[in-house]
């Protein structure tokens, strides 16, 4: 929750999570819609409104004969990871957002590495039948190609990119799946504060974005995983690691500079978006980097102890 701001538009952070999670998963209603109908059944309001709404949420995402493994999979870690999110809710009111988001997420993760131990070949034919949307969809992505290009045949680089691209997705997916599911979480809590509880404040600004600092021990050991030859195995894990937590602290840093320049006007908003079309390598780079120094410098607290 933060002070109130005159002019403040503050669904535009629900909006600007639901933009993150349609580009991290391309699947995001199903991790906003079956999280947010388990708040509403699990938390419900005296009104009794959040439980007609939670059946037609359930419904919309429920209903129809499934036609693939992956919808299983994106409704079963959907309702995981928001269980978790509402169990942490209830057990502990009192946490902000980002840390009961990530928390939800961790206990999914970690719920489904436990299962995936026991029964290892659940996880080949779960990691087989994601690739294989991922591979369906760079499929459909190079026949929408070829057709706007008309008679000429695609360029093979445009192809080996593409299809380098969906490879490295592949290999990523959990750590994807993990941010995305974070962002769905954000769009839920909102629509769930904002419908049930009548409060536009279920979310803070970006500049007040935060997360614990022992989350960088996850990123050195994901960093020595992937760079010592430890195993595929251990090579993935690390990687996923990395990039999970690298994309978090490049959002801290994102949230710093945000806090020291006293907010994102249009034109600050237009130069980062050519900035990430244009220099994205060196953009994330920079986030990174100063998201890396606030967990040790804390650099908003310094500036506020500047400006008294």
């Amino acid at each position: 929750m933060d002070k109130p701001h005159p002019g403040e538009r503050r669904w535009l952070r629900a909006a600007a999570l639901l933009g993150a999670a349609i580009v991290l998963s391309g699947q995001p209603l199903v991790l906003v819609i079956l999280p947010l109908a388990l708040m509403t059944v699990l938390m419900p309001d005296r009104r009794g409104f959040g439980l007609v709404a939670a059946a037609l949420l359930l419904a919309l995402v429920m209903v129809g004969s499934p036609k693939t493994g992956s919808w299983y999979l994106e409704r079963g870690w959907a309702l995981l990871v928001g269980g978790c999110f509402v169990a942490l809710t209830l057990r502990w009111p009192g946490w902000g957002f980002v840390p009961r988001a990530l928390g939800a997420v961790g206990g999914a993760f970690a719920a489904s590495a436990l299962f995936f131990l026991v029964r290892p070949e659940s996880w080949t034919v779960a990691d087989w039948v994601m690739n294989d949307r991922i591979r369906t969809g760079v499929g459909a992505a190079l026949e929408a190609m070829r057709i706007l290009q008309g008679d000429a045949a695609l360029s093979p680089a445009v192809v080996g990119a593409v299809l380098r691209a969906a490879e490295i997705q592949g290999m990523i997916f959990p750590a994807l799946l993990g941010l995305s599911s974070v962002a769905g979480l954000g769009v839920a809590w909102w629509l769930y504060v904002r419908f049930v509880h009548g409060s536009d404040r279920a979310l803070g600004p970006l500049r007040d974005f935060h997360f614990n600092d022992q989350l960088i021990w996850i990123l050195i050991l994901g960093l020595a995983a992937a760079v010592f030859r430890l195993g595929e195995g251990w090579n993935r894990l690390g990687t996923n690691a990395v990039v999970f937590v690298g994309t978090l602290y490049a959002v801290r840093g994102a949230a710093v500079v945000t806090f020291l320049a006293g907010g994102v006007s249009l034109l600050g908003f237009v130069l980062v978006l050519l900035g990430l079309l244009f220099l994205a390598p060196v953009v994330v780079a920079g986030a990174l980097i100063i998201g890396l120094g606030d967990t040790w410098l804390d650099l908003r607290e310094r500036a506020r102890a500047i400006l008294g």
